[in-house]
Protein backbone atom coordinates (compact mmCIF):
# COMPACT_ATOMS: atom_id res chain seq x y z
CA UNK A 1 0.00 0.00 0.00
CA UNK A 2 1.17 3.48 -1.12
CA UNK A 3 -0.18 5.51 1.98
CA UNK A 4 1.85 3.01 4.44
CA UNK A 5 4.80 2.82 2.81
CA UNK A 6 5.20 6.71 2.83
CA UNK A 7 3.98 6.63 6.88
CA UNK A 8 6.46 4.23 7.71
CA UNK A 9 9.60 6.14 5.85
CA UNK A 10 8.75 9.17 7.06
CA UNK A 11 8.23 8.15 10.73
CA UNK A 12 11.07 6.18 10.49
CA UNK A 13 9.98 2.95 11.68
CA UNK A 14 9.74 -0.60 10.10
CA UNK A 15 6.16 -1.60 8.82
CA UNK A 16 5.68 -3.93 11.62
CA UNK A 17 6.14 -1.64 14.81
CA UNK A 18 4.06 0.84 12.77
CA UNK A 19 1.36 -1.43 12.09
CA UNK A 20 1.38 -2.45 15.92
CA UNK A 21 0.70 0.78 16.95
CA UNK A 22 -2.41 1.40 14.83
CA UNK A 23 -3.71 -2.56 14.82
CA UNK A 24 -4.24 -2.88 11.00
CA UNK A 25 -2.81 -1.44 7.79
CA UNK A 26 -5.82 -0.11 6.76
CA UNK A 27 -6.12 1.70 10.71
CA UNK A 28 -3.31 3.58 10.03
CA UNK A 29 -4.30 4.75 6.45
CA UNK A 30 -7.38 5.57 8.07
CA UNK A 31 -5.59 7.75 11.06
CA UNK A 32 -3.28 9.49 8.33
CA UNK A 33 -6.27 10.31 6.14
CA UNK A 34 -7.96 12.11 9.03
CA UNK A 35 -4.76 14.24 9.93
CA UNK A 36 -4.13 15.12 6.47
CA UNK A 37 -7.81 16.40 5.94
CA UNK A 38 -7.61 18.40 8.80
CA UNK A 39 -4.03 20.14 7.92
CA UNK A 40 -5.66 20.77 4.63
CA UNK A 41 -9.24 22.27 6.57
CA UNK A 42 -6.53 24.13 7.99
CA UNK A 43 -5.20 26.00 5.28
CA UNK A 44 -8.16 26.68 3.31
CA UNK A 45 -9.00 28.68 6.69
CA UNK A 46 -5.70 30.75 6.65
CA UNK A 47 -6.53 32.13 3.20
CA UNK A 48 -8.10 35.29 3.62
CA UNK A 49 -11.05 34.73 1.04
CA UNK A 50 -12.44 31.92 -1.15
CA UNK A 51 -10.56 33.87 -4.38
CA UNK A 52 -7.34 33.81 -2.25
CA UNK A 53 -8.16 30.12 -1.47
CA UNK A 54 -8.45 29.61 -5.10
CA UNK A 55 -5.57 31.14 -6.31
CA UNK A 56 -2.91 29.42 -4.07
CA UNK A 57 -4.62 26.18 -4.91
CA UNK A 58 -3.98 26.50 -9.01
CA UNK A 59 -0.59 27.21 -8.71
CA UNK A 60 2.90 25.50 -9.93
CA UNK A 61 4.31 25.17 -6.61
CA UNK A 62 0.89 23.25 -5.65
CA UNK A 63 1.26 21.27 -8.69
CA UNK A 64 5.19 20.28 -8.22
CA UNK A 65 4.58 19.25 -4.45
CA UNK A 66 1.82 16.63 -4.17
CA UNK A 67 3.04 15.12 -0.89
CA UNK A 68 2.07 18.78 0.30
CA UNK A 69 -0.81 19.87 -1.15
CA UNK A 70 -3.96 18.60 -1.07
CA UNK A 71 -4.75 15.43 0.33
CA UNK A 72 -8.18 14.71 -2.68
CA UNK A 73 -5.33 15.63 -4.97
CA UNK A 74 -2.82 13.26 -4.53
CA UNK A 75 -4.85 10.48 -3.48
CA UNK A 76 -8.09 10.66 -5.25
CA UNK A 77 -6.87 8.06 -7.83
CA UNK A 78 -5.56 5.44 -5.15
CA UNK A 79 -9.27 5.29 -3.09
CA UNK A 80 -10.72 2.63 -5.89
CA UNK A 81 -8.41 0.33 -4.53
CA UNK A 82 -8.53 1.15 -0.75
CA UNK A 83 -11.15 -0.42 1.73
CA UNK A 84 -14.28 0.48 2.30
CA UNK A 85 -13.33 2.35 5.51
CA UNK A 86 -10.17 3.67 4.10
CA UNK A 87 -13.00 5.15 1.35
CA UNK A 88 -15.17 6.35 3.67
CA UNK A 89 -12.52 8.58 5.69
CA UNK A 90 -11.78 9.91 2.40
CA UNK A 91 -15.13 10.18 1.43
CA UNK A 92 -15.97 12.33 4.82
CA UNK A 93 -12.71 14.63 4.03
CA UNK A 94 -14.16 15.80 0.65
CA UNK A 95 -17.92 16.49 2.49
CA UNK A 96 -15.90 18.16 4.77
CA UNK A 97 -14.02 20.33 2.11
CA UNK A 98 -17.54 21.03 0.13
CA UNK A 99 -19.10 22.36 3.33
CA UNK A 100 -15.81 24.48 4.16
CA UNK A 101 -15.83 25.51 0.56
CA UNK A 102 -19.78 26.41 0.76
CA UNK A 103 -19.62 28.31 4.01
CA UNK A 104 -17.56 30.79 2.83
CA UNK A 105 -20.12 31.79 -0.56
CA UNK A 106 -21.63 34.62 -0.30
CA UNK A 107 -24.94 34.11 2.23
CA UNK A 108 -27.11 35.67 -0.78
CA UNK A 109 -26.99 32.25 -2.06
CA UNK A 110 -29.57 29.92 -1.05
CA UNK A 111 -27.84 26.70 1.02
CA UNK A 112 -28.85 24.78 -1.82
CA UNK A 113 -26.74 26.46 -4.39
CA UNK A 114 -23.97 27.14 -1.94
CA UNK A 115 -23.50 23.56 -1.95
CA UNK A 116 -24.02 22.91 -5.50
CA UNK A 117 -21.67 25.78 -5.98
CA UNK A 118 -18.98 24.18 -3.33
CA UNK A 119 -19.65 20.71 -4.91
CA UNK A 120 -18.35 22.16 -8.57
CA UNK A 121 -15.65 24.57 -7.25
CA UNK A 122 -13.86 21.14 -5.39
CA UNK A 123 -14.19 18.98 -8.81
CA UNK A 124 -12.77 21.74 -10.74
CA UNK A 125 -10.12 22.50 -8.02
CA UNK A 126 -9.03 18.68 -7.85
CA UNK A 127 -9.45 17.88 -11.50
CA UNK A 128 -7.60 20.38 -12.81
CA UNK A 129 -4.79 19.64 -10.72
CA UNK A 130 -4.81 16.51 -11.04
CA UNK A 131 -4.69 17.07 -15.07
CA UNK A 132 -1.38 19.20 -14.12
CA UNK A 133 0.59 16.91 -13.02
CA UNK A 134 -0.55 13.72 -15.09
CA UNK A 135 0.51 15.63 -18.62
CA UNK A 136 3.81 15.51 -19.47
CA UNK A 137 3.46 18.81 -21.46
CA UNK A 138 4.47 22.04 -19.05
CA UNK A 139 2.62 24.45 -21.04
CA UNK A 140 -0.56 22.21 -21.44
CA UNK A 141 -0.21 22.11 -17.80
CA UNK A 142 0.43 25.96 -17.00
CA UNK A 143 -2.22 26.17 -19.39
CA UNK A 144 -4.98 24.29 -17.24
CA UNK A 145 -4.16 25.72 -13.72
CA UNK A 146 -4.73 29.10 -15.15
CA UNK A 147 -7.70 28.17 -16.77
CA UNK A 148 -8.96 26.66 -14.53
CA UNK A 149 -8.47 29.98 -12.26
CA UNK A 150 -9.92 32.08 -15.22
CA UNK A 151 -13.46 30.01 -15.05
CA UNK A 152 -13.48 30.04 -10.91
CA UNK A 153 -12.82 33.45 -10.44
CA UNK A 154 -15.11 34.42 -13.58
Amino acid sequence: MLIGGIVTEAAGMTHGSLYSQFGSKERLVEEALDYVMAASAQNMDGAATLADYVAGYLTASHRDMPGRGCPLAALCCEMPRQSSGVRERFTNGLRGTIRQLGSRMGSALKQRQRDEEALAMVASLVGALVLARAVNDPKLSDDILRATKRRLEG
